[in-house]
């Protein structure tokens, strides 16, 4: 008799059905290829179609939104095996989700075990039913989901949920590869001001509170914010945002200037000092946000709550006593460059020389 699990295992069924995946189909039979893509397609599913490894291998390159790969063991130019493991990497490298299918007629063990170890999820015969296909896809989708939130755990900081210092640093690299074809790119730096006072006055839950207070005016800024340890914070500003980085910085600042927070003694405030590093061309992301921290630096020494934006520190110009918390070796290495200062003691914008 037809009861309610059944019509909650079919409602299930139905939604699976729907989900929409983007898929690479590689085969060198077109025949194979255009079979397989209609099963494919009836449930709705993106397929972008190949008929040898190194043209699948771009597709994966290029499209970041292709989930699945589906491929044949014998590819000219490049095999399936060879296809797994290259597509293994890039997805690996690029913390992206990918599930893989090899198809193969053949039912030998030595090449599924070949194929799993070379970075397949799942193995199926060739031509496929619709039933295994779809099958394999319903358990892909599920493994991807499961992979996905893996992902994004490993990536995020778990108290303010802002990106951690990895994470944020690996996206901004992307973010530097996109920004070389000429799309505007600017880094801001952060620090509280003063903000083991805060711990050691009203408690770390309450220290607590104001770091998330802070995280979430930089989600406001933009999406690609992180924190890189304890009280401090970076935001990368891409496309128009960028070019009005110092009044996004300075608005940053007084939204934290207003925060209010109830402390044992009563209601406080806080202060943030920033940084402010517009990118150029042929400037890593390590350089990026050095310069950035110099800046930052030089809001600290000069009175903290204010906005210091510097468009190129003269190599080997770092203040005495300075530490950069981006750990490398490499000078940003430019000479001249405009200094911005926005504070309460400035409350217009002035200019100075840099040096």
């Amino acid at each position: 008799m037809y009861g309610e699990g059944d019509a909650q295992r079919q409602a299930t069924v139905k939604q699976q059905r729907v989900s929409v995946m983007r898929i690479v189909l590689v085969d060198p039979s077109r025949l194979t290829v255009r079979i397989i893509s209609a099963l494919l397609e009836a449930r709705g599913h993106a397929v972008e179609v190949a008929t040898d490894g190194r043209e699948a291998l771009a597709l994966l390159t290029t499209d970041p939104d292709i989930d699945t790969l589906i491929t044949a063991i014998e590819l000219p130019s490049l095999s399936g095996f060879e296809l797994c493991w290259e597509a293994r990497l890039l997805s690996t490298a690029r913390q992206r989700p990918l599930y893989v299918i090899v198809m193969s007629s053949s039912a030998d063990d030595a090449r599924l075990g070949e194929a799993l170890d070379s970075g397949a999820d799942d193995f199926i015969s060739k031509p496929p039913s619709a039933n295994a296909l779809y099958a394999r896809l319903r358990s892909g989708e599920r493994s991807l989901r499961n992979e996905a939130e893996l992902i994004r755990l490993a990536s995020i900081d778990p108290l303010t949920e802002l990106l951690n210092r990895r994470a944020f640093f690996e996206r901004s690299r992307q973010a530097i590869e996109r920004a070389s074809s000429g799309a505007p790119l600017s880094a801001i730096m952060l620090d509280i001001d003063h903000f083991k006072q805060v711990n050691d006055r009203h408690g770390h839950d309450l220290g607590d509170k104001v770091l998330r207070a802070v995280a979430r005016e930089a989600m406001r800024v933009s999406a690609l914010s992180g924190r890189l340890g304890g009280e401090e914070f970076a935001v990368l500003l891409e496309g128009a945002a960028a070019t009005a980085d110092i009044d996004l910085a300075n608005a940053f600042r007084v939204s934290c200037a207003e925060m209010r927070f109830d402390g044992k003694d009563g209601a406080f405030g806080i202060s943030c000092s920033f940084g402010v590093a517009r990118w150029e061309p042929d400037t890593t992301v390590d350089q990026l946000f050095k310069r950035a921290d110099l800046s930052l630096y030089e809001a600290k020494r000069s009175g903290r709550n204010r906005v210091v934006c510097d468009h190129g520190f003269p190599a080997g110009c770092e203040p005495a006593g300075w530490t950069s918390i981006i750990r490398s070796p490499r000078r940003a290495g430019r000479e001249g460059g405009t200094r911005v200062e926005c504070g309460p003691a400035t409350p217009e914008v002035t200019y100075a020389d840099a040096g």
